[in-house]
């Protein structure tokens, strides 16, 4: 399979107003690439954009779990750049919390967020990526997409669909012009955990403790880990491990497919404890 030309043409990115989406979209600029960038916070892609200063960029203020907006939205992308050979989609969020802890509604909100967006994304652009001589489709997993840990059940139960998505996906198209992989970060200084969301029944100093302890075991800068990812695109990866977390990780589970928590635990010990009081 030879490798993808990013620049002269368009690459659709999600969640590209922060973090790896936001570096992404500054390196592939840098090269020349087109770019329509997609994020529900109008203020920060516009940020983006101005940085970019770049015509060839287009940005999209859609809520990826609203499927009308998105299909809407890939009509206008489709009319702004007939040539468009990939989509990347970053857009994601957390959530901390036990099942005791987590509310139904919560756990939807995180699904739609980060599997149904990604589904809804990649439907309603493979038309046009279909069209194109050759076209990749990486969507972000996530390490948790290999090993789920405790306090983290939706985010680890959406991040394993968008890797089951994307391995069905790549062998539905299988033979067409199209290939699909999956990203597997690990320990990127995104603050996704920092921003991310918490269940309302924790008390906000517990939840700010854990996602404190979470975050100060990451190690990879975004820069690096846009690098990959645009590298992992070009090559038409199947499978890319981001992270020194993510490769130990992906060989834990295949060392001890039934018993890796028991290495996971105590590391996680103070990211995943959301019951114990602050003092």
């Amino acid at each position: 399979m030879r490798h993808l030309d990013l620049v002269g043409s368009t690459t659709v990115i999600t969640g590209a107003a922060n973090g790896m989406g936001a570096d992404i979209a500054r390196l592939l600029a840098a090269r020349g690439a087109h770019l329509a960038l997609i994020d529900h916070d109008a203020a920060a892609l516009e940020a983006i954009a101005g940085e970019l200063h770049d015509n060839r960029v287009t940005t999209h203020v859609v809520d990826l779990r609203d499927d009308q907006a998105v299909f809407a939205a890939a009509a206008e992308i489709g009319d702004a750049h007939p040539r468009i050979n990939a989509l990347i989609t970053c857009a994601g969020s957390s959530m901390l919390g036990n099942l005791d802890q987590l509310t139904m509604e919560e756990m939807r909100w995180l699904t739609d967020v980060n599997l149904w967006g990604t589904v809804s994304i990649t439907k309603a652009l493979l038309p046009a990526l279909r069209a194109a001589p050759a076209a990749h489709i990486t969507h972000l997993a996530s390490v948790y997409a290999l090993a789920s840990p405790a306090g983290r059940i939706p985010y680890a139960m959406s991040k394993f669909a968008v890797r089951a998505f994307s391995e069905a996906l790549r062998h539905e198209l299988e033979g067409t012009s199209v290939s699909v992989g999956a990203v597997y970060p690990s320990g990127v200084r995104t603050g996704i955990i920092l921003h991310g969301r918490y269940a309302a029944a924790i008390d906000p100093a517990v939840a700010a403790r854990a996602a404190a302890a979470q975050a100060a075991m990451y190690h990879t800068e975004p820069a690096e880990a846009a690098a990959r990812i645009v590298r992992a695109t070009e090559r038409r990866a199947a499978r890319t491990m981001v992270g020194r977390e993510a490769r130990l990780i992906d060989v834990l589970v295949r060392i001890l497919p039934s018993s890796y928590w028991r290495v996971m635990r105590r590391p996680l010990r103070d990211a995943v404890d959301t019951t114990t009081p602050v003092g």
